[in-house]
């Protein structure tokens, strides 16, 4: 696993999050504004998410099925380990 999980991992991981409840659409808007400070090149799902409503819960959802790449699985499995 790369020290850091790559955007798609870290998407993949508060999709679960959301959808069994231990992230909040807040918590992920948050990340997104990180994100946004943080890259070279912003990308359209970043603005999206972070310019999102924190109720809209969803909608981010939907935001986060946009991310591209690839899921590291190993990197998926310890930030899922722990969190739940």
């Amino acid at each position: 696993m790369s020290s850091t999980p790559n955007y798609r991992t870290l998407a993949e991981f508060y999709i679960r999050g959301i959808t069994q409840g231990f992230v909040t659409a807040a918590e992920v808007i948050k990340w997104s504004d990180d994100v946004i400070v943080g890259s070279p090149k912003t990308e359209d799902w970043m603005l999206e998410i972070s310019s999102a409503n924190a109720d809209d819960r969803m909608g981010v959802l939907h935001h986060l099925h946009a991310v591209q790449g690839e899921v590291d699985e190993a990197a998926l499995a310890v930030l899922l380990a722990g969190r739940q």
